[in-house]
């Protein structure tokens, strides 16, 4: 039984591990399990590597980074609903022990996510084995509320970044799917012909990430007339996020692509020279299995600050250029500078590309999912 869900983000990374099961062991039986509701449920509907799909109510816990605890208090909207998902979280919990007493799965995996809390709580009262899988170096709150009862913690970084007892860390790296590999050229070329943009164009693409940064749209939006004109063989893909569709206000041009949601993802960011994104974990793991140049805005609101952290890594690093969402709301002008200097500078992306391709770990989604058999053949037995 595979879970989690709150954006696409938790998502792909569960259906590359349900791929990878089936590769293995071809007659494994998955299930899904989503919030009911769920706005990226098209992402799971048709998959073939899942047999079964059921939803649970789950309930969100809203917090930001860098708020007080005054300012807290004083956000009525976010208490408001905060108040009404605990009815959404005490049904899902009811809904979750009776799906684990009625399928009892052989191990569950919690990838991250709201969605996550029943479940884990569920299979913790069913002594049903689960292991949690944390892609930044923060663990999410989902996992820390039922990590007390999880059988392995696999996580994207060593044991030392966590404050998991050691002996229960499986450290496998970030989940990727088997679609995303090292691009060559002549393989970027064939990329941008199945996405119809030519082969010898100058290709950005830009993304928040399933939900969008309304940052970078706004951000993008102002810059990139001029970036157009500028660059003659500059070809532009926009994801702008759920909902976001209408944010160019009528504005077109016949070298801009802009769509909500691209999925799959790998053939966009597989065809991109230059990829403007956020911090998540995962997608700079599919980034920089691609080895792709990257200019990374961290959501700095986004609980523990866990992308700012991502962030600070891949600096560290030198794995990518790091612009703040704080610098481009005061001046867009970085983020236009950031993108001209790549789109010129045919080094500096390959340097990029290849720093981040060095700090990925190809094979976590394998690794996670051999755990996952062994706790399922060790409840066999």
């Amino acid at each position: 039984m595979l879970t989690g869900g709150g954006t696409g983000g938790h998502i792909t990374p569960i259906l590359a591990v349900a791929h990878e099961l089936k590769r293995i062991h071809p007659d494994a039986y998955i299930v899904y399990i989503g919030e009911r509701n769920g706005k990226y449920a098209e992402m799971t509907a048709g998959n073939t590597d899942i047999d079964d799909i059921r939803t649970v109510y789950a309930g969100k816990f809203r917090r930001y980074h860098g708020e007080s605890w005054l300012q807290r208090l004083l956000d009525v909207r976010t208490n408001l609903l905060n108040i009404r998902d605990l009815f959404y979280f005490a049904f899902g919990t009811l809904q979750a022990l009776l799906l684990m007493r009625r399928l009892n799965p052989d191990v569950v995996l919690l990838k991250g996510g709201f969605v996550g809390v029943p479940a884990g709580l569920a299979s913790a009262f069913w002594r049903i084995p689960f292991v949690t899988h944390d892609s930044d170096a923060l663990p999410g709150l989902a996992n820390r509320l039922v990590a007390r009862w999880a059988t392995y913690h696999a996580t994207a970084m060593p044991a030392e970044y966590y404050s998991y007892p050691s002996e229960s860390v499986k450290y496998v790296g970030v989940l990727v799917g088997d679609d995303y590999g090292p691009v060559s050229a002549k393989q970027q070329a064939a990329f941008k012909r199945e996405i119809g943009v030519p082969t010898t164009c100058e290709l950005l693409l830009i993304t928040g990430g399933s939900g969008g940064a309304a940052t970078i749209n706004k951000a993008v939006k102002t810059i990139l007339p001029p970036l157009l004109q500028d660059f003659p063989n500059l070809y532009v893909i926009h994801q702008v996020g759920k909902g976001k569709a209408g944010i160019y206000e009528g504005f077109t041009h016949d070298r801009l692509h802009v769509a909500e949601l691209f999925f799959p993802l790998y053939q966009y960011t597989g065809a991109a020279d230059v990829v403007v994104t956020r911090a998540g974990a995962n997608a700079m793991a599919e980034l920089g299995v691609q080895g792709k140049a990257c200019i990374v805005v961290p959501n700095p609101l986004l609980t523990g600050g866990h992308q700012v952290k991502n962030a600070e890594h891949f600096e560290k690093a030198q794995a990518a250029e790091i612009v703040k969402e704080t610098t481009i709301i005061s001046d867009q002008g970085v983020l236009d500078g950031a993108i001209r200097e790549l789109l010129q500078d045919e080094q500096a992306r390959a340097r990029l590309g290849k720093r981040l391709q060095e700090m990925t770990i190809p094979d976590a989604t394998h690794k996670l999912t051999m755990v996952l058999l062994e706790v399922a053949e060790n409840k066999t037995h």
